[in-house]
């Protein structure tokens, strides 16, 4: 199985997934239709059978007992019980036959047509009160006894029992009808209609499926293009069929796209000729900068023999000249790391001696403690890692405040390097925006000579590098703190670096 259809599998399992929502949605109404559905259907065929059975073995024991009970001798002896039970459940549709009457001093005789299914005991005494009980005579009534009947259960079987009594005198008759071929009927058309309902579902899972995934099948496709899009590859485009809601949504992203893609074409050729006008232009100021400051390191040179008037100018004039110098170096890095033609140089350094030959170099040793031990090997581009330490460690004796601490330590593969100030810290809202190119906090500290560059280079060198550089506040509240973290090695992500550039001209070769 592929990635992406491992994707996609997972995506349609999970809960947030429309597909599964809709199959669950699709399900759940089938489920309650075939459900509700099924309900009536088998409540409907329960009365019917029930009522059915119920009523043709009632009509039938009210007939027995007016042909054959009412017949029997006004003091009938329990023969003649016994033998008119047995003709009555004879003649019946299934059903026993229980005849009471009584004699002196209320002593019941009875007579049975199965002594071992049928006992005045099965009959319940609700039933029993009622078939005895007389009712009043009035215009809606004209009979002093009914026929009454009710479902009860013995042994777990269900049966019927009706009894009713003969009016002017006679014997009590009670009938017992079992009820297990119409359960049995009724348990059968239960699990015809399960099986109809488990049918439905399954179907209407198949068809939510199949939905899902004729709706969804666009949408996939839409969002598949949109994460290319994503990716950058902007001549991402979708194959527009049909006239549905779907169609309109796609043709909107191929002109959504279409859009982008002109934009950042216009973009990015503005943004090359930006950057192509500011190296070409650092580029011939390198020319006439080094003849100016040749003549301005004659002129500083030559500054204690001028007029006193005149020594103050010359100062100055040396002193932006070689800050427009050092800007002018600046924004030829920036072109370079914006361009990606800037490459490292690695080379095997103890880091002690580089920071201290920096440090030297400045003549900040008077400014600066350093905690570094000898010995810490690692493998970088020394001109870059000066440049890195440089803009902090001038950053900090700039806008900070003496002395500056250096620190020095490994952690694991990487190299740490912090550097701290005693001064007032950085503002918050400055924090976000310290790295950023030509930013300056100027509300809350004076005005300094340096480009605004320094500390953008920095974080590009260290970026080079498979590094990074945080800025923060002291906890204690003593100055900022800034923290360089480099890999020890940096030859395995130049490594990598060349890997995948063999590899993506690999492509391109395979592709033309």
């Amino acid at each position: 199985m592929t990635a992406a259809a491992k994707r996609s599998l997972l995506a349609g399992l999970r809960w947030t997934s429309l597909r599964l929502r809709l199959v669950v949605v699709f399900a759940l109404v089938a489920l309650t239709a075939a459900v509700s559905a099924s309900g009536i259907a088998y409540w409907l065929n329960r009365e019917a059978v029930l009522t059915r059975t119920q009523d043709a073995a009632l009509g039938d024991f009210r007939q027995e007992m007016q042909n054959r009970a009412a017949s029997l001798p006004l003091r009938p002896t329990k023969d003649d019980l016994q033998n008119a039970a047995v003709q009555m459940a004879s003649s019946s549709p299934g059903y026993s036959v229980l005849l009471v009457d009584k004699r002196d001093g209320d002593k019941p005789i009875v007579g049975n047509s199965n002594l071992d299914t049928f006992t005045l005991d099965n009959v319940p005494l609700s039933l029993q009160q009622q078939v005895n009980r007389k009712q009043p005579a009035e215009a809606g009534n004209t009979y002093p006894y009914h026929l009454f009947w009710q479902r009860t259960s013995i042994r777990g079987t269900p049966y019927l029992v009706a009894g009713t009594r003969i009016i002017g005198g006679g014997p009590t008759g009670y009938m017992l009808k079992s009820l297990d071929q119409e359960r049995q009927d009724l348990n059968s058309l239960a699990w015809s209609l399960g099986i109809a309902t488990g049918l439905a579902l399954v179907g209407s899972a198949l068809l939510a499926q199949a939905a899902a995934t004729t709706v969804l099948r666009p949408v996939q496709r839409l969002g598949d293009a949109a994460r290319k899009l994503g990716e950058g590859k902007l001549d991402t485009r979708l194959v527009v069929s049909g006239t549905d809601e779907l169609a309109d949504l796609s043709r909107t992203f191929n002109r959504a796209a279409s859009s982008l893609e002109k934009k950042v074409a216009d973009m990015s050729a503005r943004e090359e000729s930006s950057r192509r006008f500011v190296a070409d232009m650092s580029h011939e100021l390198r020319t006439p900068l080094t003849a100016i400051t040749a003549v301005a390191e004659v002129l500083e040179d030559e500054a204690d023999s001028l007029d006193p008037m005149i020594a103050p100018a010359v100062h100055l004039v040396v002193s932006e000249t070689r800050r427009l110098n050092d800007l002018v170096e600046n924004l030829m890095e920036v072109t370079r790391f914006d361009a990606g033609t800037a490459r490292l140089v690695l080379d095997t350094v103890d880091v002690a001696d580089q920071v201290t030959a920096c440090i030297d170099a400045r003549a900040w040793l008077d400014a600066v403690d350093l905690d570094a031990e000898r010995g810490m090997m690692v493998r970088l581009d020394p001109r870059r890692l000066d440049v890195i330490l440089a803009n902090l460690i001038g950053n900090a004796l700039k806008h900070g405040g003496s002395p500056v601490r250096v620190s020095v330590r490994t952690d694991g593969d990487e190299l740490v390097i912090e550097v701290r100030d005693h001064g007032p810290g950085i503002p918050e809202d400055v924090l976000p925006h310290v790295f950023d190119r030509f930013y300056k906090a100027s509300a809350s500290r004076p005005r300094s000579e340096g480009s605004g560059l320094g500390l953008s280079i920095a974080m590009e060198n260290a970026h080079i590098h498979g590094g990074d550089i945080t800025a923060a506040n002291s906890p204690d509240g003593d100055g900022a703190v800034f923290v360089l973290r480099l890999p020890r090695d940096a030859e395995e992500l130049t490594s990598t670096a060349r890997d995948h550039g063999a590899e993506a001209r690999d492509e391109k070769g395979d592709a033309t």
